[in-house]
């Protein structure tokens, strides 16, 4: 759930339109994002004319041991920031206060950290926000961390997903390195748990892309990525469709696992970009087209 971030122009789509009209008018795009997530992307895909076709391949979900996060929240005051990389990382954590009738004001001492349109999720829960990386990735997060000062001196809070059933994607654990890197003494703790689904469930949408009727698959996660790998039987059963991920670090990966990544969303604080960028895909000519890149 990346590099330099372009600011897409958005652009407000009058829902009166005639669907033709729309840039993804008839194109069929698989969504692999978890169902909290993919809601949100398939708004995004209906509103450029688009066929979201639900395919999570992975799902968040609460943690079934909370000995290690209970442990961080009794001892919160000492941490003097708090750094979310997710929004299911926002939630669970303050569910998690909620369940053990914690206060939200324990946190008012640490500086809060969010990334993109996830920024409002804290702030409704925290009542307030502190930092909003320029570029919404991990390595935003370094970069704006390391131009404070006495950062060497500070303790860092990462809340981050148990993965099961899967190899860790390397985000957290570079973001980890990275800060670490800077002097920071950094806690991870488990928040929420990000694990693979079984395929048996979707035969259908599986079918449906072998012969070759799905034009995009989106990818929001390298776990997306690495779950629907476990899906397929080989490469051909998806040679047909245009990959498409959500900035950089997804595409980085999913490159390293042997896919071709066609689209990439540049504008990555949020979803509307991404399907910016898919439409932009399809109308190559419109002035859109800063929002996607070719990727070798």
């Amino acid at each position: 759930m990346e590099d330099e971030q372009m600011h897409t122009q958005s652009t407000e789509i009058d829902l009166l339109t005639p669907s033709k009209e729309l840039r993804l008018y008839s194109k069929r795009i698989l969504v692999t994002a978890p169902r909290n997530y993919a809601y949100r992307l398939a708004e995004q895909i209906i509103k450029q004319g688009g066929l979201p076709v639900f395919m999570p391949t992975i799902e968040t979900c609460y943690l079934s041991n909370y000995t290690k996060l209970d442990a961080a929240l009794g001892r919160i005051e000492e941490f003097d920031w708090i750094v979310f990389t997710s929004r299911n990382g926002i939630t669970a954590f303050f569910q998690r206060m909620n369940d053990l009738d914690i206060p939200v004001s324990v946190v008012q001492k640490c500086q809060l950290c969010a990334l993109g349109e996830d920024a409002e999720s804290l702030l409704s829960f925290s009542g307030k926000v502190d930092l909003i990386p320029t570029e919404s990735s991990p390595a935003g997060i370094v970069a704006e961390l390391a131009k404070l000062p006495q950062i060497h001196e500070k303790k860092v809070l990462i809340p981050a997903p148990e993965v099961v059933g899967l190899p860790e994607p390397d985000v957290v654990p570079n973001l980890i390195t990275d800060l670490q890197q800077l002097g920071i003494e950094v806690t991870r703790v488990p928040t929420y748990i990000t694990q693979g689904l079984d395929k048996s469930i979707y035969g259908i949408e599986l079918n449906v892309m072998r012969q070759a009727i799905i034009d995009v698959i989106a990818f929001s996660s390298t776990a997306e990525v690495e779950s629907f790998l476990t899906m397929v039987n080989s490469q051909s059963d998806y040679e047909h469709c245009v990959i498409a991920c959500f900035g950089p670090y997804t595409t980085a990966n999913a490159q390293k696992l042997g896919m071709t990544v066609s689209i990439v969303s540049r504008d990555y604080s949020s979803f509307e970009g991404f399907a910016e960028a898919i439409a932009a895909f399809f109308t190559p000519t419109s002035s859109s087209n800063e929002a996607f890149q070719d990727v070798e």
